[in-house]
């Protein structure tokens, strides 16, 4: 069971979320916050698997509570479901320590798979906005880890699971895809970040478009 804590200070945006995840088995919604404060403590009082935050809130906003709830060390992390896909929103949110980013018209089924990937170990982000990223990060021309990390030599599969990164896939996903088991799909992830020295899925797929 994923346990689950909402932030939206939309009284009606928390109670359809609430409505939306209790309806499936495998997720528990275990709190609702209206704003950042109540964020913070209901993370620590509750420890949830995950926590929903909306970014723009009354008082103290969405990407200084994912930063403290982040940094505080509980290992609880935080999915980002905004309506402001913006730059001036993406990247403050990632520097902030946020797992993943969606927008409020990402399909149902969609946010449900996000917040299961999220546990699963997957930077999530909606498809454009991971476009924008790596387009961003390619425009900016070589360097750092992924300059480095060139001549790296990977095996036949590192290279097929290298590429679905790239697409923005999941394990599970690209598990699917390559008929590979989930755990096996998590090593090569695991040994291909390790090899590039890429710190995140982010930075993978980028190292992916990059190579080629």
């Amino acid at each position: 069971m994923i346990r689950l804590l909402i932030v939206d200070d939309q009284r009606l945006v928390r109670a359809g979320l609430r409505m939306l995840c209790e309806s499936t088995e495998d997720l528990e919604v275990v709190g609702e916050a209206a704003d950042g404060e109540q964020a913070i403590r209901q993370a620590a009082e509750l420890s949830p698997d995950v926590v929903l935050m909306d970014l723009r809130m009354p008082g103290l906003d969405g990407i200084e509570a994912t930063r403290r709830i982040v940094g505080s060390g509980s290992g609880v992390k935080v999915l980002v479901l905004t309506t402001f896909d913006d730059d001036d929103h993406l990247y403050p949110a990632l520097a902030a320590g946020a797992t993943g980013f969606l927008v409020k018209d990402t399909a149902p089924t969609d946010l449900l798979n996000a917040i299961r990937r999220t546990v699963d170990g997957d930077l999530l982000f909606s498809p454009a906005l991971l476009r924008r990223l790596v387009d961003r990060a390619v425009a900016s021309g070589p360097g750092g880890e992924t300059a480095a990390a060139d001549a790296v030599s990977l095996t036949a599969r590192e290279q097929d699971v290298l590429a679905l990164v790239g697409e923005g896939l999941g394990n599970q996903e690209i598990a699917d895809r390559l008929h590979l088991g989930v755990t096996t799909v998590k090593t090569h992830v695991a040994n291909l970040m390790d090899k590039t020295g890429c710190g995140n899925r982010v930075r993978l797929a980028v190292y992916s478009h990059k190579r080629g």
